[in-house]
């Protein structure tokens, strides 16, 4: 392949050659004339063109090669957009398109390393959270094998302890399973009209012994008429027993967990709030995060897989909306989200 330089050469010499030329068509033109007249343009012609080819041309094309050679060696670090000169011509339209591409390539593989270092957390996370229940129910199991004779109350005692790991262990199998068909969209939100007073009256029945174990007053407070909303019965329900659950488990004793159905334009807001201990401002950001607990001792003696706010927002999503947290220390905590009129 020609280099610029000797590129510029011939060119230079085919224009001296053209010119000197035309030059000795001319009457009175001796061989001096056209001699030093080759020479000037060879010279002056190879100097501009040198230039030319060498800035316009092989710079650029040079700069696009070791951007591909970087692309090659997976490293996308580029020159930002905003420092590129502006020129129309391709060669400079071709870079900027191929700055773009790396642009877009770098921000992938960043998404991609985001994903791996969530992935490597998550089964961390599930691999402790599957190990405690098994561990614990292994433990009791074990201790019956060694102990054949043991007294019968013990017994029955131990094989208790042994089914409540293992119902522990099903309810956070349960709820991976759930999170995992709602982000591939194996379960699908069937929206039918319903009556959000009925469901939330049916969830206070099913809660009302574990409130009164902690002496908490259940209540129902907002629109008067009946609060219909577009959304999955079955699901609603689940996030709606998920938070009145929370506020049961970590309110306080003697405490009030209150749901207030608001209507609004287009929608109806439901708020799901406590008087219990609150939740620190540093940990709402993760409230929703897969095993995130704000409190890990106290979480463990409230039972719990981790997952429920994590289920709880990808289900209101997939119906639409957000659910927002608001929370101040010993002042309690408040969970809400819009569901749209039927």
């Amino acid at each position: 392949m020609l280099s610029p330089r000797y590129l510029s050469l011939l060119l230079a010499f085919v224009i001296a050659g053209v010119c000197t030329s035309f030059l000795s068509f001319l009457p009175n033109t001796d061989f001096t004339i056209l001699f030093i007249s080759f020479i000037s343009s060879f010279i002056f012609g190879s100097a501009v063109i040198y230039f030319a080819l060498d800035n316009l041309v092989f710079k650029e094309v040079n700069k696009l090669y070791d951007r591909i050679k970087q692309i090659k060696k997976k490293n996308f670090s580029v020159i930002p957009r905003k420092q590129l000169i502006e020129k129309e011509n391709p060669i400079e339209l071709l870079k900027e398109e191929l700055n773009s591409y790396v642009t877009t390539k770098e921000d992938e593989v960043k998404e991609l390393k985001k994903a791996a270092k969530y992935r490597q957390e998550f089964l961390a996370d599930v691999s402790h959270e599957l190990k405690t229940p098994i561990f614990a129910a292994q433990g009791f199991v074990h201790t019956l094998l060694d102990n054949p004779e043991e007294d019968p109350e013990i017994r029955k005692r131990f094989l208790e302890k042994a089914a409540k790991s293992l119902d522990g262990l099903d309810i956070l199998v349960k709820d991976l399973l759930t999170v995992s068909q709602i982000e591939t969209g194996a379960i699908k939100i069937d929206k039918k009209a319903l009556d959000l007073k009925p469901l939330v009256l049916e969830i206070f029945e099913q809660l009302e012994a574990k409130a009164k174990s902690k002496n908490i007053e259940l209540k129902l407070i907002g629109h008067p008429g009946p609060v219909l909303v577009k959304a999955d019965y079955q699901r609603i329900s689940q996030v709606l027993v998920n938070l009145i659950d929370n506020g049961i488990k970590y309110g306080h004793q003697d405490g009030k967990v209150t749901v207030h159905l608001e209507e609004k334009k287009k929608a109806f807001l439901i708020m799901v709030k406590d008087n219990g201990p609150g939740v620190p401002a540093e940990h709402l950001p993760r409230l929703f995060e897969r095993f995130y607990r704000v409190d890990k001792s106290r979480a463990k003696l409230n039972g719990g897989s981790g997952l429920g706010l994590s289920i709880v927002k990808h289900i209101i999503q997939a119906h639409n909306s957000k659910i927002s947290v608001f929370s101040k220390v010993d002042k309690g905590t408040s969970f809400q989200f819009k569901l749209e009129k039927a």
